[in-house]
């Protein structure tokens, strides 16, 4: 027996699929397919946190930036040629400095991205019945799912 995937709640087999409590095996599956589901609330929110998110980490940079730029105009605007400079360089050393800072929450909003926007659904016939074995609003570990049915029906019907 073959091991193609597994977590929690689904694992798929050379023999079967086992899924939120159900157990297909793959000899009666006749179609697999994947659709769209409806979206949820927490898929709604990961969307919202995303862009809260690029906003936390766009906006500070950037009122830094207008506030750096208008006291080194100010003043060169004074003659202060020098402290215009020293303004600038200080705000350069600091942006260096906290930059490494910024992996944490760009780690975040990759994997939301990785996470996806929608819930996915995957579908199987089995005796000429319809029925859904996964929803999942997380699109990495769905398609982990739906490569292992596939490479599982694929090497099923090679047997045949």
């Amino acid at each position: 027996m073959t091991l193609y995937y597994r977590d929690d709640a689904v694992q798929v087999t050379s023999q079967a699929i086992h899924a939120g409590g159900q157990v297909v095996a793959l000899a009666d599956i006749t179609y697999v397919w994947h659709a769209r589901g409806t979206t949820t609330m927490a898929v709604r929110g990961r969307v919202l946190g995303r862009g809260v998110l690029v906003l936390l980490l766009s906006l500070p940079p950037l009122v830094a930036l207008v506030c750096v730029l208008s006291l080194a105009w100010a003043a060169q605007d004074r003659g202060d040629w020098k402290l215009a400079l020293i303004i600038l360089a200080a705000f350069v050393v600091v942006g260096l400095v906290l930059t490494p800072f910024l992996e944490v929450p760009l780690g975040w909003l990759d994997r939301s991205y990785e996470r996806g926007n929608r819930v996915h659904e995957l579908w199987v016939q089995v005796h000429g019945r319809e029925t859904m074995l996964v929803r999942t609003p997380d699109a990495l570990r769905f398609g982990q799912i739906y490569r292992a049915v596939q490479r599982a029906v694929e090497q099923q019907g090679d047997r045949r």
